[in-house]
């Protein structure tokens, strides 16, 4: 029978609670504020530059948990669902920002959110904002999910926008929890060999 040294046992467990603590912190994602449209915040893009707002969303990553930014004179943010914004329509916003000079809009769930100005003719002048917010769900690199293209809705107002259809590949996960578990479980049964 081998004789095991308490110390070193404490020892072994202490550095593995160590590793399993770090190991719990390297996920984190730290959350960011964008200002829409860059230096020049919201307002009407140039007539040679209508797409700038989707230019500017392309060249972002949104998670849950980062906030939009939208600075203005004269105008106003509107959220606005996929119809709405598609057809610039003000008349019924799910929720609108006024007075004043900014607006701060957290993104609180994955998928698309939609913003137009309220000020006339300015969404039809491009004055306007798609975001599509990830999920924190990561895919497999090997099953990517199609891309997505956005279509007008049709003439008669839609409810909300469809979800993105799931892959057919192979999703591979795993949690951190199960993770720390396998560690825990290994370790218990390295003490329990030690032991005996």
């Amino acid at each position: 029978m081998k004789k095991v040294n308490m110390a070193s046992l404490l020892g072994i467990f202490c550095t593995s609670a160590m590793a399993i603590l770090a190991a719990m912190s390297v996920g984190v994602i730290a959350v960011k504020e964008f200002k829409v449209g860059g230096k020049g915040g919201w307002m009407v893009p140039d007539a040679t530059n209508t797409a700038m707002y989707s230019q500017w969303a392309e060249r972002h990553r949104f998670h849950i948990g980062d906030s939009l930014t939208f600075e203005y004179n004269n105008d106003s943010v509107l959220v606005v669902d996929k119809y709405d914004y598609y057809h610039c329509n003000t008349t019924d916003p799910i929720t609108a920002f006024s007075g004043g000079n900014r607006a701060v809009v957290k993104l609180d769930r994955p998928g698309p959110f939609y913003f137009i100005s309220g000020a006339p003719d300015h969404c039809n002048n491009g004055q306007r904002l798609l975001v599509d917010v990830m999920s924190p769900h990561r895919r497999h690199p090997i099953a990517p999910s199609p891309p997505s293209v956005a279509f007008p809705p049709e003439t008669d107002k839609q409810g909300p926008s469809p979800s993105p259809s799931t892959s057919s590949g192979v999703v591979v996960s795993a949690t951190l929890s199960s993770v720390s578990r396998v560690l825990i479980a290994g370790f218990v049964t390295f003490l329990w060999s030690a032991l005996l």
